[in-house]
């Protein structure tokens, strides 16, 4: 029978909306005070559900102490404390903007390559806040 198994984690980052290839006004027009430098922070929340049969002598998915530790290298270890646009390559002014549906996108690939064999990864969710969020579960 295959269940899922979700974790979520937290970490404290900052992230600027901003285009370098736009002027600054045209950076205000299309996203107002979050283009402002150097940034805002938010108390993120990130969580994962995986799935796969639950292997029957520990009875779960996964070894969740495995799972913490995937956690925490790719999305703890890499944004906690960071300013996305700053630290983050992947989100370096001029390449993709540090919105919640990018970063989930980009944990969602970076989790899935690390899972164990007949563990899938169903979902990433990340929170900005409690009334903003963004999901990945993989699909085009």
């Amino acid at each position: 029978m295959a269940v899922s198994l979700s974790r979520v984690v937290g970490f404290r980052a900052l992230h600027r909306f901003f285009r370098p290839d736009w002027s600054e006004a045209r950076n205000r027009e299309a996203f107002g005070p979050l283009s402002d430098p150097p940034g805002h922070a938010h108390d993120y929340q990130c969580e994962v559900t995986v799935a796969g049969p639950t292997v029957a002598s520990r009875g779960m998915v996964m070894d969740l102490v495995e799972l913490d530790r995937i956690l925490q290298g790719e999305v703890v270890g890499v944004f906690d404390g960071r300013h996305l646009n700053l630290d983050v390559a992947e989100f370096a002014y001029g390449r993709t903007l540090p919105t919640c549906e990018a970063i989930a996108a980009h944990v969602f690939a970076r989790v899935a390559a690390r899972l164990p064999a007949g563990v899938l990864l169903e979902r990433v969710r990340i929170l900005e806040d409690p009334t903003l969020y963004a999901d990945c579960t993989g699909l085009p």
